[in-house]
């Protein structure tokens, strides 16, 4: 088997989110043209709503579309009690979401690097939450997901495992065929980290993969090496279409492709519109082609 694309909605994320002059079912429809076996949903722009979410589904098997990745993102550093379980679950119920649209995988997250976190304790009280989830997500059928994260659009801080020494922390804690890594190539940029580094130090965790690129608008690697503990640093980075970035894709292939990887390419990308966002499209297809074969 060779992995299956999906897309995300990554260029109209705040229409579908923030002011709501996009519905989901509007993205469906658009991406319906796209030549993908799946969409990726975002918790942000879904209504817990039974006959909502019933229309969501039948809209998707209209267009014979499967949506098999759940994004969510669960802030599991928080410091009170309270909220904390709030986001558990919130989670839970996301995992639940993801069961009824015939998804497989379900994202989670360490959560927000606030000012202050000790790493020790934000490690131990991450890897404790996310053990606890294991159980209900085996009851569901469901995978959990843990990306390599920079920072969900509508967070006010970083991700807390954003760098690759904390994110191996956390994964290597948990040993279990309900927890793999969603492994994001452009975030490990928007580290500071090369990307084949982290892959081929998770390549056997990896069971979902974001598809996205990233260009340098000014200066060098060098220079956002040099600045990547500033807030603004990612701003020497751009979006693009896929293939066109820093990223290697025939090297990214080649290494899932040694570890037997046949699972959910997502299209993360497309900030620039719709017509990049087939390009990107047609250049991951002629990958996939190229490094794991035509077979179905």
């Amino acid at each position: 088997m060779k992995p299956r694309l999906a897309a995300f909605p990554k260029c109209f994320m705040d229409q579908l989110c923030v002011d709501r002059t996009m519905t989901v079912l509007d993205w469906i429809e658009l991406a319906s043209s796209l030549g993908v076996e799946g969409l990726e949903f975002y918790s942000g722009f879904l209504r817990d709503d039974p006959a909502f979410l019933q229309e969501v589904k039948i809209t998707l098997d209209s267009h014979e579309l499967a949506m098999p990745m759940l994004c969510c993102s669960p802030d599991f550093t928080q410091p009170d009690p309270v909220l904390l379980q709030a986001e558990v679950e919130r989670e839970k119920r996301m995992i639940e979401v993801t069961a009824f649209f015939g998804g497989r995988y379900c994202r989670v997250l360490s959560g927000q690097r606030r000012p202050g976190l000790d790493r020790k304790d934000g490690v131990a009280q991450v890897v404790r939450v996310l053990k606890e989830l294991l159980t209900f997500a085996e009851q569901h059928g469901i995978v959990l997901t843990m990306e390599n994260h920079y920072k969900d659009n509508y967070w006010e801080y970083p991700e807390f495992a954003q760098r690759m020494d904390v994110f191996t922390e956390i994964v290597d804690q948990i040993d279990s065929p309900w927890f793999g890594v969603n492994f994001d190539p452009s975030n490990a940029i928007l580290a500071g980290e090369e990307p084949l580094i982290l892959l081929e130090r998770v390549k056997d965790r990896v069971v979902t993969m974001h598809a996205s690129d990233r260009f340098l608008k000014s200066g060098t690697i060098e220079d956002l090496r040099r600045e990547e503990n500033s807030a603004g640093y990612a701003s020497r980075l751009a979006h693009g279409v896929i293939g066109k970035g820093l990223n290697d894709y025939d090297a990214i292939f080649k290494t899932l492709r040694s570890v037997g990887f046949h699972s959910w390419v997502s299209i993360e990308d497309g900030v620039n519109g719709m017509d990049e966002l087939r390009e990107s499209v047609r250049f991951l297809k002629a990958k996939i082609d190229v490094h794991f074969g035509g077979a179905a």
